[in-house]
């Protein structure tokens, strides 16, 4: 692996710092892309890593589960994919792309980074909801080419990711998919779906029912509008994955019990995933690969590490868990390795 050496800011969180990694220009032509990588401050090079990804309308902020890893032993790393929160840039449509593929190079300069500032460490992917279609998309390209040990990616942590459209089923029937196909191709940045009023949103965010503090410019209450050509990318991505991916590692997916329906009411939403159908997440869950472990955590949010106080400590329980297998099989796999 190329060495990667990266120049650190303070980032907008205290304790935290960031490097921006400049992509080029905007193969869907607005403007040059740049990804920023944050790490937690302190401490030097650890034997494990995490690297977490957002899912769509977020950001990372969520410096309570940085500190978990950090506290299980791993140095934790996070990514602002191109055109969200910290990376975005004026002019640009947030979150916008048409190839979910083109996340694949700032992935791995990360991985790169990562790896130079830790040499001989062991990678844990972390993706929550579009965040998770995306890493398992990359680890299953990443097995393919036989590069998954040569980027010492060991295991894989998804929280609720986005295995399938939720809604109506014409929504996924050929014919819509077509349909959206078509009009990416001419109208990509047209919006499908516009803006909530608040919905998952007002659950979260402190000022309002939640307890959590984050940018709402990068993460806004009704998130970010919805357009042709990013659910086209998206619908790809789900079809890929129906087919069967493999990531090459050992995958623990934890989701909520059970989904809900949005709604002005935040009390209503505040026990279950108002945002995707975790029947879905069941049903697709088989298809990510490798040795999966599927937890259903119960009354868990769309993120399960935001959700009220009792699904939460039983997330991260169940987390621990998981991580303790993960070790496990690191070490026995390591002599064989070794042999190899």
């Amino acid at each position: 692996m190329t060495a990667a050496r990266a120049e650190w800011a303070d980032d907008v969180l205290a304790g935290y710092q960031q490097t921006t990694m400049a992509l080029g220009p905007d193969p869907d032509g607005e403007g040059d892309l740049f990804a920023t990588l944050v790490r937690r401050a302190g401490g030097g090079p650890a034997a494990q890593t995490v690297l977490a990804v957002h899912g769509f309308t977020d950001y990372f902020f969520n410096t309570e589960l940085a500190d978990h890893f950090a506290a299980a032993g791993f140095r934790f790393y996070a990514l602002d994919q191109h055109k969200c929160g910290r990376s975005w840039r004026e002019g640009q449509t947030p979150h916008f792309t048409t190839d979910l593929a083109r996340y694949d190079r700032e992935l791995e300069r990360a991985v790169e980074i990562i790896a130079t500032e830790n040499p001989g460490s062991t990678m844990l992917v972390y993706g929550h909801s579009a965040g998770g279609l995306i890493v398992s998309l990359w680890l299953d390209r990443v097995r393919r080419r036989n590069a998954t040990a040569a980027l010492s990616l060991g295991g894989l942590v998804l929280n609720s990711p986005w295995l399938d459209l939720h809604g109506p089923a014409v929504l996924r029937t050929r014919v819509t998919s077509t349909a959206i196909g078509a009009l990416s191709r001419v109208r990509k940045t047209r919006v499908v779906r516009g803006t909530s009023k608040g919905g998952y949103g007002l659950t979260l965010h402190r000022d309002y029912d939640g307890e959590f503090d984050y940018n709402l410019q990068w993460k806004p209450l009704g998130g970010f509008p919805v357009t042709f050509g990013w659910i086209h990318a998206i619908r790809r991505g789900h079809a890929t994955l129906h087919r069967g991916l493999d990531v090459g590692v050992p995958n623990l997916i934890l989701r909520s019990d059970h989904s809900v329906t949005e709604s002005a009411d935040a009390p209503s939403m505040q026990r279950g995933d108002v945002v995707l159908d975790v029947t879905q997440i069941a049903r697709w869950a088989g298809c990510i690969g490798n040795r999966s472990t599927v937890v259903p955590v119960r009354d868990a949010k769309h993120d399960v590490f935001l959700s009220l106080t009792q699904p939460k400590l039983e997330s991260y329980r169940e987390l621990d868990s998981w991580l303790d297998f993960y070790h496990a099989h690191l070490e026995s796999a390591a002599p064989s390795a070794g042999r190899g």
